[in-house]
């Protein structure tokens, strides 16, 4: 469990604090998926990268497992967290296997040696992500979905209970990016991880988060079910338009009024 209390995000600027958000109480379980939504500036990728210990936060605590993240060395971090960003990996000369592999370095020895369960184990992660037969395809040689896949399956050989993602689906074609959103979804529920998404796709959020934490610039941060946070008005005060409305639909959430 990630249990974040009192916590204010931000930047420093020129010896001042410049507060994104304030006083966030907030609780990522295990098996299930979050997904950070807001307006462009409300702080989702500040907030994302403060709790991966990117980035430190103005005031308050993040404990990951009882333990301060900020207290835990690379290593240990890195046993209880992995993080896929928006940046594009263009590495050339190097497989889809050997990039997945790079997720197993804090669980192998000194040397870096993969033995033959966790190479069983990459072949399992690929197959979850539908890239098994790309496994010695070059990564620079993937298109975007492709490429995103092989990042998610890296996370996976990390094997951690906490996979946070920052714009997962960032570039991808529709198609895509409704493929990656179910299949984190999949992997939340099925292999008990506790999953945190960064995303603009607000109505595919609404179709596949548990839970969503709803950043605004005006009101405090709101979490619920995507139903409970349509039905109690939030949605519609934080994304306020004349052109569209939210409604608990239970085939869309989104209602174009024109």
């Amino acid at each position: 469990m990630l249990s974040i209390n009192y916590l204010s995000i931000g930047y420093n600027r020129k010896g001042k604090n410049i507060v994104v958000q304030s006083d966030l109480n907030l609780l990522l379980n295990s098996g299930e998926l979050v997904c950070l939504v807001g307006p462009n500036g409300s702080g989702k990728s500040t907030l994302l990268r403060t709790l991966a210990g990117l980035q430190q936060p103005l005031s308050g605590q993040i404990f990951i497992d009882d333990e301060d993240i900020f207290s835990l060395s690379a290593r240990q971090k890195a046993l209880r967290l992995a993080m896929v960003l928006t940046e594009r990996i263009d590495i050339e000369n190097t497989t889809v296997e050997q990039i997945v592999a790079m997720g197993m370095q804090p669980h192998t020895s000194w040397w870096g040696t993969i033995s033959s369960s966790q190479k069983k184990k990459i072949n399992d992660y690929l197959e979850f992500v539908n890239l098994q037969a790309f496994k010695d395809r070059f990564i620079n040689k993937l298109s975007d979905g492709e490429r995103q896949r092989a990042m998610i399956a890296r996370a996976l050989a990390q094997d951690t209970p906490h996979i946070f993602l920052d714009e997962p689906t960032a570039h991808l074609d529709l198609p895509n990016r409704i493929e990656i959103m179910l299949l984190l979804r999949h992997l939340a529920h099925s292999a008990d991880k506790a999953i945190l998404i960064s995303t603009h796709e607000l109505e595919i959020a609404l179709q596949v988060a548990d839970i969503i934490w709803l950043l605004s610039n005006e009101l405090p941060v709101q979490i619920g079910t995507p139903a409970e946070l349509i039905a109690n008005g939030t949605f519609e005060r934080v994304f306020n338009s004349e052109n569209y409305s939210f409604i608990a639909d239970n085939e869309y959430f989104i209602k174009l009024k024109k």
